[in-house]
This record gives C-alpha cells, sequence and structure tokens, in this order.
C-alpha cells in the first residue's frame, strides 16, 4: 500500500467527480474523495478508497485535509479539482453574495488546493500531476451563470501559470472542459423535451456525455501517457465549441 499513489478528488461523490476517482482508481491510484455530501463515503468504499467530508472552499479545513492524508496515506499524486457550483441568476439582479460562493469554490479554492498539493508533491520528491475541472463556459458564456462563467475563465488562466510554474518541479497542470453532460445539473434538461433538443441542436455528436468519458480524460492525463501535456484544457464536449451555426 505504501508504494501505491494517491489520488484527491474534490466533488467526489457523485456524478464527473465519482466518475473521475472510478477512473483514477483503475489507473492504480489509491483514491481519497472529497465532498460535503455524507455520501461521499459510500461512493470512496464503491472505488476502494476513502471518503473525507470537507468543504474545500474552507480554506482551514481544506488544509486539514491534505494535512491528515498526507500523515495517514502519503503525498499526494494526482489532484483532480472538482468541487464546484453554478447559481444561475437573472444577470441585473445577480447577488455579491452568490458571486463570492460561486468564485470562492470554483476559482478561489482551485488555486488554493494546486497551490496545497504541489507543495506536498515538491517536498516529498513526487512529480506529479493536477487536474482542474473548467467548462465549455470558460471560452462561451450563459448570462444566467455569470459568476460560473468568471470561474471557469479564471480556472483555465489558472491551469496555464500553475503549469509555467511547476513545470520545473516535474508537476504537470491540465483541465477538462466538459460540454453538456449527464449528471445532476443536465436532470432539468434531460425532463424537458424543447430544452434537451435547443442542447442537441448545437452538440454535433447528437447526444449528452456520460460522466465516464469525463473521468477517462482526467486519468489519461494524470498518467505518463500524458507525460508531455501540460497547460492544456481538453474539451469533452461532443463539438460544440466547434460549432459555428445550424442550418
Amino acid at each position: 500500500m505504501a508504494d501505491t499513489p494517491i489520488a484527491l478528488v474534490t466533488g467526489g461523490a457523485q456524478g464527473i467527480g465519482l466518475a473521475c476517482g472510478r477512473a483514477l482508481a483503475a489507473e492504480g491510484y489509491r483514491v481519497m474523495l472529497a465532498d460535503v455530501k455524507d455520501s461521499v463515503h459510500d461512493a470512496a468504499k464503491e472505488i476502494g478508497g476513502r471518503g473525507f467530508i470537507c468543504d474545500v472552499a474552507d480554506t482551514e479545513a481544506l488544509m486539514a485535509l491534505f494535512d491528515g492524508i498526507e500523515a495517514e496515506e502519503g503525498p499526494v499524486a494526482a489532484l483532480v479539482n472538482n468541487a464546484g457550483i453554478a447559481r444561475p441568476g437573472d444577470f441585473l439582479s445577480y447577488s455579491m453574495e452568490d458571486f463570492d460562493a460561486v468564485i470562492g469554490l470554483n476559482l478561489r479554492a482551485v488555486f488554493a488546493a494546486t497551490q496545497r498539493a504541489a507543495n506536498g508533491m515538491v517536498k516529498a520528491g513526487v512529480k506529479g500531476a493536477i487536474v482542474n475541472m473548467s467548462s465549455i463556459n470558460a471560452v462561451v458564456a450563459i448570462p444566467a451563470i455569470p459568476a460560473y462563467c468568471a470561474s471557469k475563465g479564471g480556472v483555465q488562466q489558472i491551469t496555464k501559470a500553475a503549469a509555467l510554474a511547476l513545470a520545473p518541479h516535474g508537476i504537470r497542470v491540465n483541465a477538462v472542459g466538459p460540454g453538456s453532460i449527464d449528471t445532476e445539473m443536465m436532470a432539468g434538461v434531460n425532463a424537458s423535451p424543447e430544452a434537451y433538443a435547443r442542447v442537441m441542436s448545437r452538440t454535433p455528436m447528437g447526444r449528452v456525455g456520460t460522466a465516464d468519458e469525463i473521468g477517462n480524460v482526467v486519468a489519461f492525463l494524470c498518467s505518463a501517457k500524458a507525460s508531455y501535456v501540460t497547460g492544456e484544457t481538453v474539451y469533452v464536449d461532443g463539438g460544440r465549441l466547434g460549432l459555428n451555426y445550424t442550418v
């Protein structure tokens, strides 16, 4: 067990986070899942890892999470910053409380976790990998989720800055930008034929993606197969960003 590399996935109780954990476990990592939900324990048990209840937007709690994992399991060799929220609302009346909450979890916590994980890797001499969960909304925008769009644009730039800063230490930093993925966030769209048709009209592959399809790309970016890839955002969107218009 001591020679087994450790992976930490935030927001890992379900959906994309759990799929990332599953894919990393299949690649030989001992996976730690962190989430605010109690179900993280059962999710971790499902993939042979450990679950931790942690609000990663709370920097003190986040640091304690890393301290505990390092003390009990060893240094984190792969970090997946997946935890995130959207909080939709009207642009003209969007509250600063919601804006700060989204930025705090989706962007500030990503920086804090990346910095802490990197320090642990450098100290332990681990040439690790960090993958941040971005979105196609780092590039294209939806007016009802301004803070989310801003946060994901920031994630893309933090990914580049961290990749440049950490390359001399052998630490790679990349991001994955999902399009429309069949998770809890998509439940409302899937339940409405009209909304689903609108999404499909701008998705060339004609279907929503699966959480496992995101997890597989994350696992690739953490693996030696991606050993010369850093500072990149890989968009897993069924061709959506490449689409100009439909006829």
